[in-house]
């Protein structure tokens, strides 16, 4: 998925082997990468590669202001960058949540609201692949029967996230560049060069220990955009005979669209592969305007294609929102092929009309600059999270009224055991609400501190919690081990510690079966059995309840564990 929060095209900031010009053909470059977004969601059910296109082009951009600011002795103003920024983006942002909200409220089952919720406030600001990089190693939260519908505004956080650190540094190498009286290109070479460098070695690690944390990890994307930098740093100095540049920006073109048929973007990015669409989509650009009718530029440089770049960032904002809700009101796993039209048709409108009315107006507005860039962001923050936190906040009251429900008023199984009378026109409500399903995972109070089983690269590898009694003062110690089957067991094992005065100790990861030799059912699973299997060694507890058998999604049968 990728986010198109990349500025219109700065036509004096376009630079190319000859004199700075326009480069339409970049502009069309990011429209034809999010129709291949669009497409593969929609029809493929694929990630297409086109976030990292649009991470490299946004950082290519974002790079020439600077650099153009820097050389011709500008002041930065970040303050004023920022503020400029955030207000551009931010009403097509809250246009989309609010009307995700409405849509959750119509047609999401309220036992995903929660989630909807919280990636909403991630989303408005700009931390919403934290969030996901979270739970993509949680099982119990990744267990989705349905995609979020804001799931999407990943990509918008990273690049949200690049948008501020990136100003900083260039601000710095300014400072040095100035204080070692050495050029500005230089110390950015260097400096982004050295990021380039680290962030793609740590994102291979990470790639390979723990992919599904590192495909939201900012640090794992830090190099795209350096590679954005340094391509917008060198392209001045780089040049090729015509026809060399034709063939190339042709074989890149179809590199650049296939990437996603070829390679597992989803489960092998963003290590060494994403290469792929990032040397594709550099080549491109490094390829030029040809001045040839047979050049790759020529298709780039059609006008339909290069209007379509101006209605790309909210294209892309709706058309994930509408595929999932469509998705989730036709209980439907896919999209065919009629409605895929008709998604794409209706994307493409609310693009247009969100483009021509609110981010337009509020980008291109004359008055008191910095007051009016201050109150359009605190405005749409506002215009978010008040009819948020009054929703959560009715929510909660009426979580806590049935909470106060009497037994008789829900008597539950006590009905089938005849202690209590069925009421012909019982309709009690149901008590937990479906909102607060998401919160019934059994579990224990506390940490058990354990070193082994809290951290794998950053990435969450388990989870090892007690019940907080004492081992000096417990009578015994018994601990549960395993994935999420053990952990229902909780719910019977923490009272009888507690009747007993055990002290009780959960080792749980979702979806990792507790055996030997370990079976590889997630990333870091095997080590996770391995570090419980020492801290049990270590801690000699009187007793280690786990569960031996595994269910199958493919059959009804469970089988038992290996080992």
């Amino acid at each position: 998925m990728a986010v198109l929060a990349t500025s219109r095209l700065d036509r004096a900031s376009i630079q190319t082997t000859r004199p700075a010009s326009y480069r339409p053909e970049i502009q069309g470059l990011r429209a034809l990468a999010v129709l291949m977004v669009v497409v593969y969601h929609i029809w493929f059910d694929r990630v297409s590669g086109g976030v990292d296109v649009f991470l490299l082009v946004s950082s290519f951009l974002l790079t020439l202001t600077f650099i153009r600011k820097v050389e011709e002795g500008k002041k930065l103003d970040l303050g004023r960058y920022w503020l400029q920024l955030f207000k551009r983006l931010l009403p097509s942002v809250v246009v989309v949540l609010l009307a995700t909200l409405i849509a959750t409220y119509l047609f999401i089952p309220r036992s995903r609201w929660t989630e909807v919720f919280d990636q909403t406030w991630a989303s408005l600001f700009y931390v919403q692949n934290w969030l996901l990089a979270e739970r993509s190693v949680d099982y119990y939260a990744a267990d989705d029967s349905v995609a979020s519908p804001l799931q999407h505004f990943w990509s918008l956080s990273v690049q949200g996230q690049i948008f501020i650190l990136w100003p900083l540094l260039f601000a710095l190498c300014a400072v040095m560049a100035k204080a070692a009286q050495v050029r500005f290109r230089f110390v950015v070479t260097v400096i982004f060069g050295s990021i380039f460098v680290a962030s793609l070695a740590y994102s291979i690690a990470q790639t390979y220990g723990n992919q599904s944390y590192a495909y939201f990890d900012t640090r794992t994307r830090l190099w795209e955009f350096a590679l954005g930098t340094l391509l917008a740093v060198a392209l001045p100095y780089v040049s090729a005979p015509r026809l060399v540049r034709i063939g190339a920006g042709w074989i890149a073109l179809l590199a650049m669209m296939s990437g996603g048929f070829l390679l597992d973007v989803e489960r092998q990015f963003p290590g060494y592969v994403a290469l792929w669409p990032l040397l594709a989509a550099g080549t491109i650009m490094i390829a030029g305007q040809t001045g040839s009718t047979i050049g790759v530029d020529r298709l780039l440089s059609w006008k339909p294609l290069v209007g379509l770049g101006n209605y790309s960032y909210a294209l892309y904002l709706w058309h994930w929102p509408i595929l999932v809700i469509y998705l989730a009101f036709r209980q439907r796993a896919e999209a065919g092929p009629l409605s895929g039209v008709a998604i794409i048709g209706l994307s493409l409108v609310l693009a247009y009309l969100t483009t021509r009315f609110v981010e337009n107006p509020v980008r291109h507005a004359t008055h008191s600059a910095r007051r009016y860039a201050t109150a359009a962001v605190a405005i749409s923050c506002l215009t978010v999270a008040i009819p948020l936190g009054g929703w959560q906040l009715a929510l909660k009251v009426e979580a806590d009224r049935l909470s106060a429900q009497t037994i008789a008023e829900n008597p539950g199984a006590r009905v089938l055991a005849g202690l209590v009378e069925p009421s012909s026109s019982y309709d009690a409500p149901v008590v937990p609400p479906a909102a607060d399903i998401n919160a019934e995972w059994a579990s224990l109070p506390g940490r058990c501190g354990n070193p082994l089983i809290t951290h794998d690269g950053g990435a969450l590898t388990g989870h090892c919690s007690d019940n907080g009694i004492d081992p000096a003062s417990s009578t015994r110690t018994v601990v549960v081990v395993g994935d999420s089957h053990a952990e229902q067991w909780l719910g019977v094992m923490r009272p009888l510690a507690a009747e007993n005065n055990w002290t009780l100790v959960a080792l749980l990861y979702g979806g990792c079966d507790f055996g030997i030799p370990a079976q590889d059912l997630k990333g870091g699973c095997p080590d996770f059995n391995r570090a419980a299997l020492s801290y049990l060694a270590d801690l000699q507890p009187d007793a280690v309840f786990t569960v031996v058998t595994s269910a199958h999604a493919d059959t009804p049968r469970d089988t038992v564990v290996p080992g």
